[in-house]
Parts: C-alpha cells; sequence; structure tokens
C-alpha cells in the first residue's frame, strides 16, 4: 500500500511556495461548483483537473459563466493517471460512482474527499437499503472517516478518506450535539423537522423542481422513510454513545438555497442552562455560532457561507427542547465542509478559503 502524500509548507525563500494539487470528479452539479467557486478564492490550492464525461471538451467557464475570468480549465474525461498526480481528489458525483475510483486513488496515496453518501454508513446492507444498489468497495467503508469536523477533528488529521456528511445530517447532528453528549435527552424521543432549498434536490432536470412547482408552495416529502435518517441516527449514536431513535420529516422550501432545521428533545435534566451549554461546548468551533437568547436563525443569514447558525430554547420553561439551526447546504452542507475537512488533512488553518460573509440580501 503506497501511503498518502502529506502536504508540507516547508520551503526555502528561493523555491515556489507548495500548495495542494486539487482534482474534482464529477463538476456539474450544485456542489461541484460551488466546490469550485470556493477553491478558486482558497490561498493555498491548485486547481489540475475537473472530471465530467458528460461535459468533457467544454470550458468549464462556458457551464457555469459565474466562473469566467478566474479558472481556464475544460471538464475531461476521467483519467486515473490525471487524478492520481493530485494530493487529494473530490468526488462531487451521484451515489455509487465514488466507489469504483476510490480504491485506486487510495493505493496510489491520493487522499479523497467523497461528498457523496458513499461510504457514509458503516453497516453495508443498511446502505444497499436506502440506496436500491449494491455497494461497489464495501472492503474500504471501515476506513472511511466521517467528516463532521466538530466531532471527528483528530481523525480526519490523518485520514486518507472522507466521507463527507450529509446537508441534512450536518444541521441535525450539530444541533443535538451538545444534549447528546452531556446525556441530557431521551434518546428514543428525538424529532427533527427540517426544510431545504431546492438545490439540495441536485441539478438534473425535474418537474417537481420547476419554479412554478415549488414556488409560493411548502410541503413535505420522505416522511415514511428518507435515506439520510439512517445516517443521522448513526451518528447521533455515535455521540451519545448508545442507540437513537429519531423522527426526520424533510421539506421542501421555495427557495435557491438554505436549510432551516427544528429540533425537538425531552430533557432529563430541566435544571440545566442550555444557553450555557451550547455556548461553551462550540466556542472554539470556527463554523458554529451559538446565538444570544432569544435569537431567531435565517436561511439568508448563512448563505453562500460555511457558518452553522444555531439557536435553543426551552419554551415555557419544560421539558421539551427546541433547537434552531440554519445552514447552506451547498456550503456547510456539503462543498465549504470538504474543504474545512481539506484544510484539516493538511495542516492548514481550518477557516483558509472560507471566511466569507453570508451574502446579504
Amino acid at each position: 500500500m503506497i501511503a498518502p502524500r502529506f502536504y508540507s509548507m516547508t520551503f526555502s525563500q528561493s523555491e515556489e511556495k507548495i500548495v495542494i494539487k486539487v482534482g474534482i470528479v464529477g463538476g456539474t452539479g450544485y456542489t461541484g461548483v460551488e466546490l469550485l467557486r470556493l477553491l478558486l478564492g482558497h490561498p493555498e490550492v491548485s486547481l489540475r483537473v475537473i472530471t465530467s464525461r458528460g461535459e468533457a471538451g467544454t470550458a468549464v467557464a462556458d457551464l457555469f459563466p459565474n466562473l469566467r475570468g478566474h479558472l481556464d480549465l475544460k471538464f475531461t474525461n476521467p483519467d486515473i493517471d490525471a487524478l492520481a498526480d493530485c494530493d487529494v481528489v473530490f468526488f462531487a458525483t451521484p451515489h455509487g460512482v465514488a466507489q469504483s475510483q476510490v480504491p485506486e486513488l487510495l493505493a496510489r496515496g491520493v487522499r479523497v474527499i467523497d461528498l457523496s453518501a458513499d461510504f457514509r454508513i458503516r453497516d453495508i446492507a443498511i446502505w444497499e437499503k436506502w440506496y436500491g444498489q449494491p455497494h461497489g468497495c464495501p472492503e474500504q467503508v471501515a476506513e472511511a472517516v466521517y467528516g463532521l469536523p466538530e466531532i471527528n477533528r483528530e481523525a480526519i488529521r490523518t485520514a486518507r478518506l472522507i466521507a463527507c456528511p450529509g446537508c441534512y445530517p450536518t444541521s441535525v447532528e450539530l444541533g443535538f450535539l451538545p444534549l447528546l453528549e452531556k446525556g441530557l435527552v431521551d434518546l428514543n424521543d428525538l424529532i427533527a423537522s427540517a426544510a431545504s432549498g431546492a438545490s439540495g434536490a441536485g441539478r438534473q432536470a425535474k418537474v417537481d423542481n420547476l419554479l412554478t412547482e415549488i414556488s409560493d408552495s411548502f410541503k413535505a416529502y420522505g416522511v415514511a422513510g428518507h435515506r439520510h435518517l439512517p445516517e443521522i441516527e448513526q451518528a447521533l449514536g455515535d455521540i451519545a454513545g448508545k442507540p437513537v431513535q429519531l423522527t426526520f420529516v424533510p421539506h421542501l422550501l421555495p427557495i435557491v438555497r438554505g436549510i432551516h432545521s427544528t429540533l425537538f428533545a425531552t430533557l432529563l435534566d430541566t435544571s440545566v442552562d442550555l444557553q450555557a451549554l451550547y455556548e461553551e461546548r462550540f466556542a472554539s468551533e470556527p463554523f458554529v455560532d451559538v446565538m444570544p437568547p432569544g435569537s431567531l436563525p435565517q436561511t439568508r443569514s448563512v448563505r453562500g457561507s460555511n457558518m452553522c447558525r444555531i439557536s435553543v430554547f426551552r419554551p415555557q420553561g419544560r421539558d421539551k427542547v427546541v433547537v434552531l439551526v440554519a445552514e447552506d447546504n451547498l456550503v456547510k452542507g456539503a462543498s465549504g465542509q470538504g474543504i474545512q475537512n481539506m484544510n484539516i488533512m493538511f495542516g492548514l488553518p481550518e477557516s483558509t478559503g472560507l471566511n466569507s460573509p453570508a451574502l446579504l440580501p
């Protein structure tokens, strides 16, 4: 087995500054273009290759005009040799694609950050049930590190393979994190009512995602079961140290991007200072903002940023805790979190390339 190449910032004054060579597999979706936008502003990154079978030969800026003047690469067919020349490869692909290429990249010393769900769920049978296909790389699942920095930072540093969390899971897991770590809530009575902008459904053409279908409307979906559920329950169980039961109901918002999750749990100890608990737990986290008491986080306050904003309430002083979480599903919920993981893996300050404030209005 070839050891992964570890990035070093050691260089003499006469040498050109070393940067991280980055490849992207599947750069034509919303997650892919967000990854490109953020990486182009990263001072320690050199984009080397962007693959797409369907768009091979097309200039990236022709497909994504926001990148005109910033990127002159063309999409290419996936080539293992070109990707193996990179230090790290991101997969922004549909589920099942990364499984066929990751083993060879790892064998050639490349580190991998997978933004799909291919390596998030440890139980192969559960993955196959929820994603409706055989797993193509079960032998690599045990090695994959779940890329939520707020709980797995140390493991991320030395990982070869990162399974980047899903957008809904990120918001739910961060929202429940302080309560579960301290054993303060009933683990069989967790509820997450979450809503996402339409970009969370991807860039493929679907009638359900047309402007005239979603505008001026609001609906739930996946109520009987959503494939993010086993990922969330696995992560929450890891945090709590025992199995949990979560009722998860996703909704579609008539906006382009953003997630708002409202979380409910039953407190076992009503004497705890919830505001202090959350402020202390996330005090050193660069991308979790615990808002002042009584604040209501809004999706527009995180749009385009890697920040997750959280507020915590105990309505009427009863035994129910309500946690409100807002994030951008394409940034902290996907590409930004992937870059946050990359920074940790290569020994950079965690916020490198991710410091831009949210877009307002």
